[in-house]
């Protein structure tokens, strides 16, 4: 039987930037973007992997090193991080969504220069900061009807020497912004596990503005791994049309959000 299409979603373009983990039982995610594309919107995954990287990390017996918080990736660790993000993580995800019913495709930031970068931090190795997007890789997948589905990595644009890798490995949140922005598309989601961006008394925020955004992690008040999602969201919505951190716990929850519903944090 055909779902039929939903007039307030068809032909939505929307980026849904999931965890690399969220696949499991009483999971809804992919059931719930499957459900998107099913009524008609153009649903576009990015996902991360952090979690998985490091334990195959640690399965290769290589030690690893942070510098601010942040994970240096030299030669070997990139070749993890490389081959868990492109390889094992996104195969998975793409299988996922294929039992699920949907058509999806499986490509990398590196597949026809979707993202293209540099060094962020030579402290920090092959971690790259994100100058350019390519949009029409994605939009290849967009009109032949299919779901992409896209590995954060990136191309090096300036590699110093002769021979050095040209793949970067790029922030999942950050990828995710840079990514709407290419494709201008209506809406950039951040599936997360709390009920959105909250204030100094843990209250939801359910709408902000750029400015109050960037207010939010100057007063340090947002920390950790909200503040890239927000950057993201701020820096995007100058192109794409909203962004939005919602709970991904909540079955329906992206639905609820293609929808214009009140859930989670939007900021225009």
């Amino acid at each position: 039987m055909t779902t039929p299409t939903n007039s307030t979603l068809t032909g939505k373009i929307i980026v849904v930037k999931i965890g690399g983990s969220t696949l499991g039982a009483g999971d809804s995610t992919v059931p719930d973007i499957v459900n998107l594309w099913k009524q008609g919107a153009k649903p576009v995954v990015v996902h991360g992997g952090g979690k998985v990287i490091s334990d195959w990390v640690s399965k290769q017996g290589i030690q690893p090193e942070f510098v601010r918080g942040l994970r240096r990736t030299n030669g070997a660790t990139l070749d993890v991080a490389v081959a868990v993000l492109a390889g094992l993580v996104n195969s998975q995800i793409v299988a996922e969504f294929q039992a699920n019913g949907a058509n999806a495709v499986g490509i990398s930031g590196v597949s026809g220069g979707l993202l293209q970068a540099e060094i962020l931090d030579p402290d920090l190795g092959f971690v790259g900061k994100v100058v350019r997007a390519n949009a029409e890789p994605v939009e290849a997948v967009l009109n032949s009807g299919g779901i992409p589905v896209i590995a954060p990595t990136a191309l090096h644009l300036f590699p110093s020497e002769s021979g050095e890798d040209r793949i970067l490995n790029v922030n999942a949140d950050t990828s995710a912004g840079h990514i709407a922005k290419a494709i201008r598309s209506d809406q950039l989601v951040f599936q997360t596990d709390v009920e959105g961006v909250l204030d100094a008394r843990r209250r939801l925020i359910p709408r902000m503005t750029r400015g109050q955004a960037h207010d939010l992690i100057a007063s340090g008040i947002a920390a950790g791994g909200m503040i890239p999602k927000i950057e993201a969201c701020a820096d995007a919505v100058s192109v794409v049309g909203s962004g939005h951190i919602i709970d991904g716990r909540l079955a329906g929850a992206l639905l609820a959000c293609a929808r214009g519903e009140d859930i989670g944090t939007r900021i225009t």
